[in-house]
């Protein structure tokens, strides 16, 4: 094998594996450790560069980051990383002071934001600290796009969410709220130098099956009835409620119909328990206040029965793979019927753009999605972005962050008289040596043996009295500062210097998970198997050094690295270093 190019930081940017997994790159072991340290502002303001909604994301979001941890080479459970980012909002102190100065002096362009969610207010938060003006439009009257309309408050406290969106909106937005969009060559004629369609994914997919019309009001689709609870249209739930759908969304309408009275709750879903689309916390915070949920059963029919409505009636499948696709096979048992006196169909969201005219050069695919340039988020009318849900499809809000960035700093280079759009920038990064003296580091090396710490719940019967009130309750400072310090600091990385070894192999034999192998060099396939560890099938990069002395190689499986630092503390000629990794992907200076 060559030697790995560690002056690209593609190959430390991977090892980092939470950070790297994190759709907006959100320097997890750095904001980690910061929380250790108890500096809980300087982690949010990490935070916030990188994702701009710490608090909301501290509770609401996805976790592609925690699959991701490398926690899970010690033992079963990752670093809780989404609720330390909670700590670091619970906890911070005043921003003000920290957040980037808006320049009086405009540039003199200015910027369309379609939509008030994440990724228009992630748009925003970039542009306008480089002189942009921009407008943020939507047809609901405050600003959240489907962080508000969406997601219940008992998981999103609207204090939470109101006061992340007004750290943006007060750069000097400004917003035409509660104006729905019906045509995008109005908004081209306003002489806006680009626009952000960032109207996310807002119509809910309904379920054509006999029996629909005549269920009437009995049936409804699943988001827009959460947005009228948020609104407080809803008020009440009927005792009886099947969810039909296995999202987040569904699990959402469940615990939000058990706290509006409803004591029968069921989702209802075609697949298997394992293959829902939900997040495994999401199926299980829904089973822990009663809402049942019911596997394989493909709905059949809406029951009506002398013009009142009874329920749904479900066939029983079995799931079957043929060539990498999924079969649901029926049983060929006897229909079910479940009887109900509401339906919410929660089975997927459509992006829509009845308002953008043909005439407008924005082409779209078979799907009715806008045909984009996937690293810059451009649409074919070279003044048009997409971002978010609407750019492909529903995600979640830490895409749609994501998104944000990258389509204000192609904006920024679009417009710039000494940029160029194609010109995709990596990020910024830095490599610093930890090194503090020959047995010390300046993070923690010493790994915690702690298993993962419990997220504390208010009392069940409490929490479904009070649809506002906050179900997670949140780590306390002792648990916080044992969950952070179950991190391994990934993204401080094992440096080597082939120039500096004598192969004494003590790295070698002091290193407690046999990553570390002096052997001779070959192909890739072979090198793997004659690993301490072999490691065949393991599709993580190895770090392969230069040809040593000895005309052998050093070879590191990434994959186990526990980032101890013994290896660098164990040589006696300084050919292992620690050095940490800071990447930072936002494409737009901000701070």
């Amino acid at each position: 094998m060559k030697p790995t190019n560690t002056s690209d930081p593609t190959h430390f940017h991977k090892v980092v594996d939470c950070q790297y997994a994190c759709p907006a790159h959100t320097p997890v072991p750095e904001y980690i450790r910061l929380i250790l340290a108890r500096r809980y502002t300087d982690s949010y303001m990490v935070n916030w560069e990188a994702n701009v909604f710490p608090g909301v994301l501290g509770r609401v979001c996805d976790r592609p980051c925690e699959p991701a941890c490398r926690r899970q080479r010690v033992e079963e459970k990752p670093v809780a990383i989404c609720r330390l980012k909670r700590v670091a909002a619970d906890n911070k102190e005043d921003i003000k002071e920290r957040l980037p100065l808006i320049p009086e002096q405009k540039n003199g362009k200015k910027i369309a934001l379609l939509g008030a969610g994440p990724a228009s207010l992630t748009v925003a938060r970039d542009l306008m600290p480089l002189g942009y003006d921009c407008t943020i439009f939507d047809r609901d009257g405050l600003g959240g796009g489907m962080m508000r309309t969406q997601i219940p408050s008992f998981r999103l406290p609207l204090d939470t969410l109101n006061s992340e969106v007004d750290t943006v909106l007060d750069f000097g937005v400004e917003t035409r709220f509660g104006q729905e969009l019906t045509s995008m060559q109005a908004i081209l004629d306003e002489d806006f130098d680009a626009v952000v369609v960032g109207t996310g994914a807002p119509s809910g997919r309904p379920l054509q099956m006999d029996g629909l019309e005549e269920a009437g009001d009995h049936v409804q689709i699943g988001i827009n009835w959460l947005a009228g609870v948020t609104f407080e249209h809803v008020k009440e739930a009927p005792k009886r409620v099947v969810v039909l759908g296995g999202g987040n969304t569904a699990m959402d309408c469940t615990r939000t119909a058990r706290r509006l009275g409803a004591h029968d709750v069921k989702a209802i879903v075609r697949s298997s328990y394992d293959e829902m689309k939900s997040s495994e916390w999401e199926r299980e915070d829904a089973m822990a206040e009663n809402v049942e949920i019911l596997p394989n059963h493909t709905p059949l029919r809406y029951v009506v029965e002398d013009g009142k409505f009874i329920g749904v009636e479900f066939d029983r499948v079995e799931t079957h793979w043929e060539k990498g696709k999924r079969k649901l096979i029926s049983t060929g048992e006897d229909p079910v019927l479940v009887e109900c006196d509401l339906v919410l169909v929660a089975i997927g969201q459509d992006a829509s753009f009845p308002w953008i005219e043909g005439k407008l050069g924005i082409d779209f695919d078979d799907w009715g999605m806008p045909v984009l340039n996937k690293d810059t988020l451009q649409s074919t009318n070279e003044k048009v972005f997409f971002a978010g849900d609407a750019a492909f499809g529903p995600e979640n809000i830490i895409t749609a962050v994501a998104h944000g960035h990258i389509a204000a700093a192609s904006i920024d280079r679009m417009l710039s008289d000494d940029k160029e759009l194609s010109d995709v920038p990596f990020g910024e990064y830095d490599m610093t040596s930890q090194k503090m003296g020959i047995h010390e580091w300046s993070y923690q090396s010493s790994v915690s043996n702690d298993p993962r710490n419990t997220v504390p719940v208010m009392n069940l019967e409490e929490a479904l009295q009070d649809l506002s009130k906050e179900v997670e309750l949140g780590f306390d400072e002792k648990l916080a500062l044992k969950e952070a310090a179950r991190c391994l600091s990934c993204d401080v990385q094992t440096v080597f210097t082939a120039e500096r070894c004598i192969e004494c192999v003590a790295c070698e034999d002091i290193c407690p998970m046999d990553c570390i192998n002096f052997t001779d060099n070959g192909d890739e396939d072979d090198l793997r198997t004659r690993l301490r560890v072999p490691a065949p099938d393991n599709p993580r990069d190895l770090y392969v050094s230069g040809e040593l002395k000895s005309k052998q190689v050093m070879v590191k499986d990434e994959d186990v690295c526990l980032h101890c630092g013994l290896c660098a503390e164990r040589c006696p000629t300084g050919a292992w270093d620690m050095q940490k990794f800071l990447f930072k992907a936002t494409q737009v200076e901000v701070a």
